[in-house]
């Protein structure tokens, strides 16, 4: 059984994080794998924070070149997210329970598509914006640094956020 399918819905045209989602969702899928083939599931786990940690890590340092507030919805969201993982594998490693686990395979499946389709959408798009190039790291405007000074950043992009 797929825990979570790589659809159109979820292409932000965005080369090195369409790729990463990409990863991500295979990586979920094969946690999700050897958790239904009854197989020691943490191998792929790890494998999915660690990749889950990259991935954010690279989302946030983007967001600080192109201006974002340092405490942003997008940011907390991956502050979160993160926090939760490592506690399901502290039960796991310390505590033995396994339960945590699989129930957060589901959780992160109804997570990704509306943060991916939010969060990262608006990150894309604020990219786009300030002409930043992740390839080179280089912004066409140079707003992180102003916006760091001058204390008043974007905030994530989000429609929904206060900032």
């Amino acid at each position: 059984m797929t825990t979570l399918a790589w659809t159109d819905s979820l292409v932000l045209n965005q080369p090195q994080l369409d790729t990463t989602h990409q990863e991500f969702i295979d990586l979920l899928n094969a946690f999700g794998a050897a958790l239904d083939a009854g197989e020691d599931a943490l191998p792929a786990y790890h494998a999915l924070l660690a990749h889950t940690e990259a991935h954010f890590a690279m989302e946030e340092d983007w967001m600080a070149r192109v201006g974002f507030e340092p405490q942003n919805c997008h940011s907390s969201q991956h502050a979160m997210v993160l926090n939760v993982m490592r506690e399901a594998l502290r039960y796991a490693n310390e505590l033995n329970d396994r339960e945590p686990l699989s129930i957060l395979r589901g959780e992160l499946a109804q997570w990704f598509p509306q943060h991916a389709e939010m969060m990262d959408a608006a990150l894309v798009w604020t990219m786009e914006q300030r002409g930043f190039d992740p390839a080179t790291g280089e912004c066409r405007e140079a707003v992180a640094t102003e916006a760091a000074a001058a204390g008043s950043g974007s905030g994530c992009g989000s429609s929904s956020c206060g900032h």
